[in-house]
């Protein structure tokens, strides 16, 4: 026995210096490859507690036998075992903007044994917890109070409980390196840790421990496919709902509980607060109406969309696989079919890589805009989206530009924003035919290399493309910045003008860019391919003389919008 203490005296110590040395700890060892949790919740207590099992990977090429597990700082460890007896660990307190407290509770765990490369092994695990609003990753940083927690809402209450996953919450246990807001390597720490954990998967079982069975019951949505509530004896009960997640890394795991009242259409499943029913019958009915549109595009949807409602109409909206968290409050049918169309994108298309994703999700946001009131209305909407882009592309992330290109970059301002401009420039520049025949064939288990959408682009199309995937996808060369040179007309004898306009791109990445003229009764537009740092000419017959030629009709970014008209002079000559 006293050769027992002793020993467990030294494991001990020898711990604890790793915890002071916290820098020396592996923490990206061992991934998690499945999640079997248990949740009790007390709305009225904002507690959280947690017990189950997860099954932790070696991805290391040398046998392991520390591994680290993550929850949020408000939550705490109780026990950790294996095989049935417990395991020795110890934890420690570690500051990381990946949960909203900016802080985790970090156990170092001893495994029994060490575990070979490749291999598994399985920990029970138990801990419990409350989770409040609570925005001190964003407030530490200067962010206004108000402003952090509309971004940082989640929390457990009697009225609404509403739980995000990793970036958020780490409700359920994670590994990670230190993610700092400060420091900008949030989206970084993130994105590595998505892709350890691709293909991972979670199943839970929700409880309220404190429900009265004979009661008006609470409804659970989730990221995953869920069972709400089941029916005994013809009454709603909400004893355990069921989630189950396939792809942890591409649906961070979401839940919401409330006594929500229920829309549902065969494609759409709105949930919303008693205030907020005019408001879900509008998103249903936007949602069920939109179906042909975004099947002709991008095909049937494979699930049905999620919408849960959030009791702040200040809150930002909140996207996981098919499920959308997003105040009601409003019946806006623009609002409700720029919501919808985003959501019905992602039921019926995927993609591993975000700028197809959700790029594709944005750029169906601006189709429906086109669909519903015109091309001027859908650029309008990606103006806003471009003012911001603008500032991210200042200048290029690296010498190549490779870092934050669009398949590699893990920002959300290039493969939401920028990603959505691509894709309709390819549109532009391919038209609607080839595009849809290429995102038909497009198969996400076999997008294993960048090139391979562009190639199925470039097989829709005589065109040769790849100078312009070069420097929107593969690279980020920044913005083109177009200026009008010269235009000058000339009559010719058949009474037609033709007009030469002469266009320079300053910028540092090329594109195919639409040339408007303008003159008494009309106007005509020419497409323009422009490269990177050089002038082009073209020739656009007009049947009375131009009066104005405009480079760029919003639907090209750029790094800015002077010298983008020209005035022409009336022919002075009649051409031969």
């Amino acid at each position: 026995m006293k050769s027992l203490a002793l020993n467990s005296l030294w494991f001990l110590c020898v711990l604890c210096a790793s915890v002071v040395n916290g820098f020396t700890l592996d923490r990206e060892a061992f991934s998690f490859t499945n999640y079997d949790l248990h949740l009790e919740v007390d709305p009225g207590q904002h507690r959280l507690g947690v017990r189950g099992k997860v099954t932790l990977r070696n991805d290391r090429p040398t046998p392991e036998q520390v591994a680290i597990l993550q929850i949020s700082s408000s939550l705490r460890w109780h026990a950790l075992g294996s095989l049935g007896k417990p395991v020795q660990f110890v934890t420690q307190p570690l500051a990381s903007d990946i949960d909203h407290t900016g802080g985790l509770s970090e156990a170092i765990v001893t495994l029994p044994q060490p575990v070979a490369p490749h291999a598994t092994v399985d920990l029970d695990i138990a801990y419990e917890g409350v989770i409040e609003v609570d925005a001190t990753r964003l407030t530490r940083i200067g962010t206004p109070e108000d402003l952090a927690k509309n971004s940082d809402w989640d929390v457990i209450s009697p009225s609404l409980t509403v739980v995000r996953g990793a970036g958020y919450v780490a409700w359920y246990p994670i590994a990670a390196e230190v993610a700092n807001l400060s420091e900008g390597d949030l989206f970084a720490v993130l994105a590595r840790w998505k892709q350890r954990e691709a293909g991972s998967q979670m199943r839970f079982g929700l409880h309220d421990p404190n429900h009265d069975n004979d009661a008006d019951q609470g409804v659970m949505v989730c990221s995953g496919e869920g069972l709400n509530a089941v029916t005994l004896e013809g009454k709603a009960k909400f004893p355990t709902a069921q989630c189950i997640i396939r792809d942890v890394a591409h649906s961070a795991p979401t839940f919401a509980l409330a006594h929500y009242g229920m829309v549902e259409r065969p494609s759409i499943v709105v949930n919303n607060l008693p205030t907020h029913a005019v408001a879900a019958e509008a998103y249903a009915g936007a949602g069920q109406t939109m179906v042909p549109f975004i099947t002709n595009w991008f095909g049937a949807p494979r699930e049905k969309v999620q919408i849960a409602d959030l009791d702040n109409p200040d809150y930002a909206p909140f996207e996981s696989g098919p499920l959308l968290l997003t105040s009601l409050v409003s019946s806006d049918p623009v609002r409700a079919g720029l919501a919808v169309a985003h959501q019905l994108t992602h039921a019926a298309f995927s993609s591993p890589r975000p700028w197809i994703d959700e790029g594709l999700a944005h750029f169906a946001q601006a189709l429906y805009l086109e669909h519903e009131k015109g091309r001027q209305a859908a650029l309008d909407y990606m103006a806003a989206h471009r003012s911001a882009l603008s500032q991210v592309e200042g200048s290029p992330g690296s010498e190549d530009g490779a870092s934050d290109s669009l398949v590699n970059t893990v920002n959300e301002e290039l493969y939401r924003s920028k990603a959505m401009c691509v894709w309709w420039m390819l549109r532009d520049m391919i038209g609607d035919p080839a595009l849809k025949k290429a995102l038909a064939f497009y198969k996400p288990e076999q997008d294993s290399d960048p090139s391979y959408m562009p190639r199925l682009i470039g097989a829709q199309t005589q065109r040769d493309l790849q100078w312009f995937f070069d420097d929107w996808v593969y690279h980020d060369r920044g913005l083109p910045d177009f200026k009008l040179e010269s235009a000058f007309s000339q009559k010719r004898p058949n009474n037609s003008y033709l007009l030469t306009v002469t266009v320079e791109n300053l910028g540092t990445a090329g594109a195919e860019v639409p040339v408007i003229v303008k003159f008494a009764t009309g106007e005509v537009t020419k497409r323009l391919e422009l490269r990177a740092k050089n002038q082009a000419t073209i020739r656009i017959e007009t049947p009375e003389a131009a009066r104005e030629v405009i480079v760029n009709d919003g639907s090209v970014p750029e790094s800015s919008a002077a010298g983008h008209t020209y005035k022409v002079a009336p022919p002075k000559d009649q051409l031969p």
